[in-house]
């Protein structure tokens, strides 16, 4: 069985009042609730915490016995007293963080995270004690995982990955999502992420904030159906659909560990959302109305004088594939986009905009921001992004690979290479971490190029390589590379 990475101790996010685990100024005593009225939301969240780490599996199918242990910091707990003793030595200010954000919703009128009437219908527990409190059980947002097998789902993925490493369709998958609405607890919805994440034995990212949600996870195909059904179940994400979850062949394996928090913006543009919201975004296109917009775009000469086609991607991810004849901003970080339209924003006076990115969600607040400078003709954004489009149109006017941002780094549904490797200038476009420790650049170097000894991003990194070698090995640090660096943060475009 290949072992799985444990998503092990997470620190906690800020909580809403700023404070960081407890820590900070006291606050009065008639702004803390009173010993017994904390009692019932410390139980819960408790309780929530323990189910999160909890592992069920049959241990006897013919007798239907169920063997129960729980994970948690890398450890196995086999009894639930020394999983007890463990949350309650190393995660309490966890437990403490959640025990207030329920307390906050027992004491709400009205609960945003869930509406009266869809209590029956999604099945969410809730007994409302007086007519100005309302409770609910998170532990009922957790759904059952004992008809799955995930020691056998590891051991057929990995048997998988020997027999034949481009096909992971059997057994596992990656799905990419998000969901702009507004979350007035975000915090509470980060724990039920984590423990449900942990429950499905995911491993990826998870983004939440009062704006929305935004993930990409991994894991076994029943563990995401089963992690789809749970979040359309959800009353806070009724405006999603099954369409709204773009899938690709994976699973667990494509990601190092299991990140979820709480942040500001869902997608890190570098911008209030308060300034700037995902409500003013451009009007979206389906694939089909994308696409025949782009095919107008290449056979009329005139319109193309007219029109860009804009792609709101960093540079490593354009360069292995891209529209044709798109705009592709030489940025780093989608956090220079904004400056990027500011610099440039004479390139946008009076044209229509056709605006792209991976799944969709850069495209909403980036197509708000553009809208805001108001001297775009139209801005338009292409629904579901590069990956919704590339299934249905695989051999479309996308060309190349679809970066992604987990260990696969692309997908592809198409022959084309569009890049080349840095060294040799051979057409290449499968990228590999640069082989120096302290380097996170990824390094387009072909397998001959490779055999040779070039697999660092710069001749820097590559110096640097020999001599670590050399050299006794030290705890190394993540830095910038010298050549990312030297890069124009913002560079400038000629009008057209």
């Amino acid at each position: 069985m290949e072992t799985l990475p444990l998503p092990g101790c997470l620190m906690p996010a800020r909580g809403s009042n700023g404070s960081n685990g407890g820590s900070g100024s006291p606050r009065s005593s008639s702004s803390l609730p009173s010993r017994p009225r904390r009692g019932p939301a410390h139980k819960r969240a408790f309780a929530l915490y323990i189910k999160s780490r909890q592992v069920s599996k049959i241990s006897n199918p013919e007798l239907d016995e169920e063997n129960i242990h729980w994970e948690c910091c890398g450890q196995q707990f086999d009894k639930e007293v020394c999983i007890h003793k463990h949350v309650g030595k190393e995660h309490m200010s966890e437990v403490l963080q959640q025990t207030e954000a329920i307390f906050k919703l027992l004491g709400q009128k009205k609960s945003k995270l869930t509406r009266k009437e869809d209590f029956t219908e999604n099945k969410i527990a809730l007994s409302q004690h007086t007519k100005t409190k309302e409770e609910f059980d998170m532990s009922t947002w957790i759904p059952d995982t004992s008809h799955i097998n995930f020691d056998l789902a590891c051991s057929e993925r990995s048997k998988m990955n020997t027999e034949n490493s481009g096909n992971h369709h059997a057994t596992g998958e990656v799905l990419l999502y998000y969901s702009y609405c507004d979350i007035e607890e975000p915090q509470v919805i980060c724990t039920w992420q984590k423990a449900l994440c942990i429950q499905l034995h995911f491993t990826g990212k998870v983004r939440i904030s009062k704006e929305g949600i935004n993930g990409t996870v991994g894991g076994c195909k029943m563990a995401t159906e089963l992690y789809i059904q749970t979040m359309l179940s959800h009353p806070l994400f009724q405006n999603m659909s099954m369409e709204d979850f773009k899938r690709s062949a994976g699973g667990a394996h494509c990601f190092q560990d299991l990140r979820v928090g709480v942040f500001k913006e869902v997608v890190p543009m570098g911008v209030d959302p308060e300034e700037i919201s995902y409500k003013d975004a451009g009007i979206h296109l389906t694939p089909e109305e994308f696409h025949k917009k782009v095919e107008a775009l290449f056979n009329s000469a005139q319109v193309e004088q007219d029109t860009i086609l804009l792609d709101c991607r960093n540079f490593y991810e354009s360069k292995i594939g891209n529209f044709q004849h798109c705009l592709a901003p030489n940025i780093r970080k989608f956090s220079y986009f904004p400056d990027y339209i500011d610099t440039n924003l004479e390139c946008f006076k009076g044209k229509q905009v056709l605006m792209y990115c991976t799944g969709g969600i850069r495209c909403e607040r980036g197509s708000a921001y553009l809208r805001s400078k108001d001297v775009c003709k139209e801005v338009y954004q292409l629904k579901g992004g590069i990956h919704k489009y590339l299934e249905q149109f695989p051999s479309g006017f996308y060309k190349g690979k679809l970066f992604v941002f987990d260990n696969r780094y692309a997908i592809s549904v198409n022959d084309d290479i569009i890049s080349e490797c840095r060294y040799c200038g051979a057409p290449w476009d499968e990228y590999k971490l640069c082989s120096t420790a302290s380097c996170c650049q990824l390094v387009l170097s072909c397998l001959l190029c490779r055999e040779k000894g070039f697999v660092a991003c710069c001749a820097v990194c590559q110096e640097k390589g020999k001599a670590s070698s050399e050299t006794p090995s030290q705890p190394l640090r993540k830095e910038q590379c010298e050549c990312t660096e030297k890069r124009v943060r913002i560079p400038v475009v000629l009008p057209h």
